[in-house]
């Protein structure tokens, strides 16, 4: 990994620390009982034949989550995200459900952040 590049393009964190202004690809290889583990799109991970969940929190508070359709494309989905407590609560828009689908960020650092559902 290029360390200047992975410096040169950190997540921003306006407002109480909330990881914006990057992509966060999901590291499924370092899941932990506690969720699903999200590194920054810099980070070198290794290849995979299982397309990676995607995620991005903007400081408007929009979200996009891009998810592998039947055809394994990324589909994109808008969300929302707003803080509740120590957490970050994601609501990605589906119209294939009523209600929304609730994201948890539940831990958070430069490097990593952990998603349950």
């Amino acid at each position: 990994m290029n360390p200047a590049r992975r410096q040169a393009v950190r997540p921003k964190s306006p407002g109480g620390g909330v990881p914006t202004g990057t992509r966060w690809i999901h590291a499924f290889e370092e899941d932990t009982a506690r969720g699903s583990v999200y590194r920054p799109e810099t980070e070198d991970l290794p290849l995979s034949r299982r397309p990676r969940d995607q995620l991005e929190l903007a400081a408007n508070g929009s979200a996009r989550l891009f998810i592998p359709g039947p055809d394994d494309r990324l589909r994109e989905h808008a969300a929302s995200w707003h803080v509740e407590g120590s957490e970050i609560v994601i609501l990605v828009a589906s119209t294939e459900h009523p209600a929304p689908r609730k994201l948890r960020v539940v831990e958070q650092s430069p490097d990593r952040i952990v998603v349950r559902t």
